[in-house]
Formats: structure tokens, sequence, C-alpha cells
């Protein structure tokens, strides 16, 4: 190769990387898609709680000192905000203050992944909470102590039951203690697998992500893939009536297209987004006119108009993905209602 040639290459890759760069900066992640990184690639559903941002939203006062009854309330006031739904700790957090030393109430942020295989708890945990600490109060509940420091610790339903009211998501534990992170599961093997994605060795759920970092960082999500999404939202689960009802509606609306992913998130001051991801760019914005004209009508499935709930307050589409922007009626549990079906608007 001529010295020109060289000089050539040597440029282009500069510019390659300098593009890279300029990527990476140009499009922060989020806390819920740095969290996603932790999911296996098989994730089918992801529900994410900012338990840091929902004490600042409700301007709670709870800490690592707080009593098992101050942490169930806290956790009570946030159920009432619809802020805690898509946690899978409410019934534990006073348990969790009391025996292991963190809880909703020290947690930076919780990510609950599940998957046809498997469902992994991924924890955030603040920076007070000792690991050390965390290990021994392990080791004395009865859990067993893993050889690798980024081991299993196996625990199981017996363990968990002398413990007190705990979910079982948190029988077997991983501690991450260089990354401020537990992992938890009911399944020791499915945390294995896990771990072979934090190792860097298997995929994470890299659409789940991308999907997720368009909600901007919500208080309160759930994460679906296509599949799920179909499955779960789908007006299949409505009587006859309701069915007929929407078929009708979604053809007035002009039609929409199937959905490869759903996600709807809380954000602080009350607003809620939903974002509908199609497969074709070309089909987007139409979709975005559609659903939100079914967003702001009837509800058939769940009984009265979407409007009793929500008002839509922007609509749009980037790409695959749409946007609607909602604005929830004082005391709706918009977001606890939404996330399963059926929802006409995001019929697939």
């Amino acid at each position: 190769m001529s010295r020109r040639a060289v000089v050539t290459v040597a440029a282009v890759l500069a510019v390659v990387a300098a593009a890279l760069v300029a990527w990476r900066v140009l499009t922060p992640t989020t806390p819920l898609a740095d969290a996603l990184t932790y999911a296996p690639d098989a994730t089918s559903r992801a529900t994410w709680t900012d338990w840091e941002g929902v004490r600042r939203e409700l301007d709670a006062d709870v800490d690592a000192g707080s009593s098992a009854e101050e942490v169930d309330a806290f956790v009570s006031d946030a159920f009432a905000a619809d802020l805690s739904a898509m946690s899978a700790l409410g019934t534990s957090a006073g348990t969790m203050q009391t025996e292991l030393g963190f809880s909703p109430a020290t947690l930076l942020w919780e990510l609950l992944a599940q998957s046809p295989a498997g469902a992994v708890e991924v924890l955030g945990v603040g920076a007070d909470t000792s690991f050390d600490g965390l290990a021994e109060r392990l080791t004395d509940a009865g859990w067993t102590e893993p050889e690798d420091e980024d081991g299993v610790w196996i625990g199981g339903p017996d363990v968990v039951a002398r413990v007190g009211s705990l979910t079982p998501e948190l029988q077997h534990f991983v501690l991450l203690a260089d990354r401020g992170v537990v992992l938890a599961s009911d399944q020791a093997p499915y945390l294995e697998q896990v771990r072979e994605v934090v190792d860097g060795d298997a995929d994470a759920a890299a659409g789940l992500g991308d999907l997720a970092s368009t909600l901007g960082e919500p208080l309160a999500a759930a994460v679906y893939d296509g599949t799920y999404a179909c499955e779960r939202l789908a007006m299949a689960q409505a009587d006859e009536d309701a069915q007929a009802e929407a078929d009708q509606l979604v053809a007035a609306a002009g039609g929409v297209h199937p959905l490869t992913g759903f996600a709807m998130g809380a954000l602080a001051g009350g607003e809620l987004r939903a974002v509908l991801q199609v497969e074709d760019a070309d089909d987007a914005p139409g979709d975005a006119d559609a659903r939100a004209q079914l967003a702001a009508g009837p509800a058939p499935g769940q009984g009265g108009d979407f409007t009793d709930r929500f008002s839509v307050e922007a609509a749009g589409s980037d790409g695959r993905e749409i946007t609607l922007d909602l604005q929830p009626e004082e005391g709706a549990y918009v977001l606890s209602d939404l996330t399963s079906g059926p929802v006409l608007f995001a019929t697939c």
C-alpha cells in the first residue's frame, strides 16, 4: 500500500472514530436504559421504579434509619400516586428495611426484567449501603455464601419464609459491589445466566434499552417487546361486543400497524408518556394520528372513555417510534391500568 493510501485510510478511520465519539456524546443514555444492560436479550417485559425520584416527588423523608412501619407507609403513598405499581417489592419493603438493610427507602432504582426463562430483580443500591454488611445479614439469615465474590447466594423458599414477608424474587442474590448493584431471582440458575450478561459473555436486551431511552427518565415505567405487547394489550382479551366496537373505531381512525415494542412511563410532575414502536418508519406518522385519535375516544374493554382517565397533550413520531404525551386526571391510575389489556390505542 502506498504512503498516500495509508494516510487516506488513517484519515478515514480518524473521522469514523470522531463520529462515534460525537454520537455517544449526542445520544446520552438514561438510568432505565443503563439498568436494561443487566437484562438478558430474551427479556420480553421490564418494569422500572426510580425510587430516589419517587422519594423526591413525594417529598418523603424515609432513609436507612426509618422503621419498617415508616417504609411501608411511604410505599403506600407511592401506590396512591401510581408510582409503585411497577415494583415487585411493595409487600416486602418493611421486612427488607429491617432484615436486609436496604429497601425502597434507600434504593436508587429497581428493574424487574422477565423472560420466558425466568425473572431477575436488578437493584441499584445507595452509596451508603454496605455490601459487607449485606453479606453478613444474608449469612446470618441462612443464605449460603458463594465461593466467588460475585457468585450466587443460595437461599430458597424456606430461608425467605424464616426472614419474613419477602417476595419470592428475593430467594437468591448476586452482590455486585463494584457496580453498586444487587441482582435477585427466584431461580438460582437464571441468575447464572444474568451473570453471563454482566460479564459480557451473553447479549443484553438492547432493543428494549433503545425503546426505553425514548421515555426519558420516568419515575415508573413498563417496557414490552412486540410479542408481549401484542398479547397482553390485545383487544382479544375483551368480550365480543367490545371487540366489535374496537374494530369499528380502528377502522374509523384509518387503521394501525402491529407493534414491535411498547413503553409507558410516569414522569416527574405527573405527566405520562407512551411510546409505541412499529416495524416500518414510513408507517409511524399515520399510526401516530390514528392512535392519538383512539386514545381520545371510547375505551372498549375497560369501560367509559379514555378522556375519563387522561387527555392527549401531544402526539408525533420519530423514526419507528410514536409518542403520545398524556396528562392523567386527578386520582386516575393510568400507568397501572394501561400496562395491561385490553388497551385500544395500543392494539396490534
